[in-house]
């Protein structure tokens, strides 16, 4: 198992990308969260085995049907054990 974090900038605020994102790692079985932040971006960490995060890295390249991803940035984190995955409110 690994983790990544991922920051996205674009049109991924306002736009359910959250959302999506969430219902996108349920599906893979991906724990981790996600967040708006204050510049606009969203940030993600996301933990899983190497197929299913690159799985799930294509996926937030597309976004929600709404948004419009302009960037990804994506790096690798220490392994923390998320239990779930969940959408982290407020921002950093």
């Amino acid at each position: 198992m690994k983790a990544i974090r991922i920051i996205i900038t674009g049109k991924v605020q306002g736009v359910f990308f959250r959302q999506h994102t969430k219902k996108t790692a349920e599906q893979f079985g991906v724990k981790g969260f996600v967040q708006n932040i204050s510049d606009g971006s969203v940030y993600i960490e996301a933990e899983g085995d190497d197929e299913t995060l690159q799985q799930f890295i294509e996926s937030c390249k597309l976004g929600s049907p709404q948004s419009s991803v302009e960037k990804i940035n994506v790096s690798e984190i220490t392994f923390i054990g998320f239990k779930k995955f969940i959408i982290r409110h407020g921002d950093s």
